[in-house]
């Protein structure tokens, strides 16, 4: 048996491709969209991939598992519980087997049970691996994103991202239950998640890649109120993080079909042709330094951090039909665009160097970032300024707050403009607890038409002056 774990840092997603290397066949379990990584691995190991499997319907990233079966032919494993709103529409277009509780599948020596496990989503499976030249017993758990490495996966996503109300106390209930047959298991199993830490499908998980039963039954807090549904229900549900805006997407699209992938580079630009791109159009997607950013950039430009904040951001702010060029260094053009793709944003129009950036300035619209430290920001509140916006999670807002401050989680300004400030002239203040996801919002205000100022330094810096001028 062979045995791999690929995985993607920026969306803290875990992908498994297990092979049996007598028959040399390979499934990939939760795969994403980009698949060549997967092909390219089991290619190296003299395997090709045959088949692959889904613990559940993913909400942040799009799933590989149709372009693999378009371009490999591999047999799709996905769960057959759900009912009608959270079944996998897209199978019946390729050779599929709709899994239950309990059933089993092989692949040569290797074999794979599909246990139930309903909570994150009602369809959830995870799966136990049984590598059966070595003996019947299980040697571990796919556990998608129903088990982290300490912690849960979160049931009210398809409260609070899908918008179906009222569900996410029996989704609760229904983890319960779940995480009370998971502690039946053996200790010995390993237990290989979907995602680490970073990852929105959960609250605080852990940053060790994998863990076993005995582990998390003796250290996992979520696992800990088994037995005790009101506290496990007041504890899971307690602590979430808001949803980005494009989790909706992703669910609706693993759901219904991922489009086919063309992952092809896109042209480098030239200094010209930035010059001729059409800025109501075509949305700048800038990686480069804030502080770079903040100087210059081209109008209705988004800029986002790096890291886990990229995808995240740029599926909270663009839609898929909005066409984007990427400002990016060279060595970096590759990651982010395939971030893009694992997200759906597909019309990438082209790649623009930080040098061609500077060539293009003098001869393109470009303009400054509004930026004010906490002390100016304090002065501003106490000449009455109410045009203030926090951008901070639904959490952090309950600890503590500017007065008078409106309150939406930059992730969800799209879907809530309507509890914004009128559109104005006015500068808008805007923050978050220490400045960078204000910065992320104020790119996408400012092609709302607002006039938008961030915080240096956001509520944490305030808070420190606030409280000097009141020793």
């Amino acid at each position: 048996m062979l045995f791999r774990l690929i995985y993607d840092e920026a969306l803290a997603h875990a992908s498994y491709l297990i092979g049996c290397q007598q028959t040399r066949e390979a499934i990939v379990f939760d795969p994403a969209r980009d698949i060549d990584r997967y092909m390219g691995l089991a290619a190296s190991h003299g395997l090709r991939i045959t088949a692959t499997a889904e613990t559940h319907i993913h909400a942040d990233f799009l799933s590989g598992c149709g372009e693999l079966a378009r371009r490999c032919g591999a047999h799709v494993y996905v769960s057959g519980h759900g009912g009608p709103d959270w079944q996998s529409r897209w199978v019946d277009d390729h050779s599929h087997t709709l899994l239950k509780d309990g059933d089993s599948f092989e692949l040569g020596g290797l074999q794979f049970r599909a246990l139930h496990t309903p909570g994150h989503t009602p369809e959830h499976l995870m799966y136990e691996v049984i590598d059966r030249p070595s003996g019947p017993e299980p040697l571990g758990l796919i556990t998608g994103d129903f088990v982290f490495v300490g912690a849960l996966g979160r049931p009210d996503l398809l409260e609070k991202a899908m918008g179906q109300e009222g569900v996410q106390e029996q989704c609760a209930r229904d983890l319960h239950a779940s995480a009370s047959r998971f502690l039946e298991l053996p200790d010995f199993l390993q237990v290989w998640p979907a995602h680490g830490s970073g990852s929105a499908c959960g609250k605080s998980l852990g940053s060790v890649p994998q863990s076993t039963v005995g582990y998390e039954r003796r250290t996992n807090p979520s696992l800990a109120f088994v037995g005790k549904e009101t506290q496990f229900i007041d504890d899971i549900l307690s602590g979430q993080s808001d949803p980005p805006l494009y989790f909706e997407r992703m669910k609706r699209l693993n759901r219904d079909g991922v489009p086919p992938l063309q992952l092809t580079a896109p042209p480098v630009l030239t200094a010209e042709e930035c010059e001729t791109l059409d800025l109501d159009k075509v949305v700048v997607v800038d990686t480069r330094p804030w502080e770079l950013f903040r100087q210059s950039h081209f109008r209705n430009s988004h800029w986002s951090a790096p890291g886990a904040w990229f995808p995240a951001s740029v599926g909270s702010y663009i839609e898929p039909e909005q066409s984007v060029a990427l400002l990016v260094e060279p060595d970096e053009a590759e990651h982010y665009l395939r971030l893009m793709l694992r997200i759906g944003l597909d019309r990438i129009v082209g790649m623009i160097t930080p040098e061609v950036f500077k060539e293009a300035i003098p001869n393109c619209e470009t303009s400054p970032a509004n930026e004010i430290h906490a002390a100016e920001f304090q002065r501003e509140i106490e000449a009455g300024s109410t045009r203030v916006l926090d951008v901070r999670s639904t959490e952090e807002y309950a600890r503590g707050r500017v007065p008078g401050s409106c309150h939406v989680p930059y992730t969800r300004l799209a879907k809530h403009l309507d509890s914004l400030p009128p559109v104005n002239d006015e500068p808008l203040l805007v923050h978050c607890q220490g400045g960078l996801r204000s910065a992320m919002a104020l790119t996408y205000l400012k092609r709302l038409g607002y006039n938008p100022v961030n915080i240096a330094g956001g509520y944490a810096a305030w808070v420190r002056i606030a409280h000097r001028q009141n020793a």
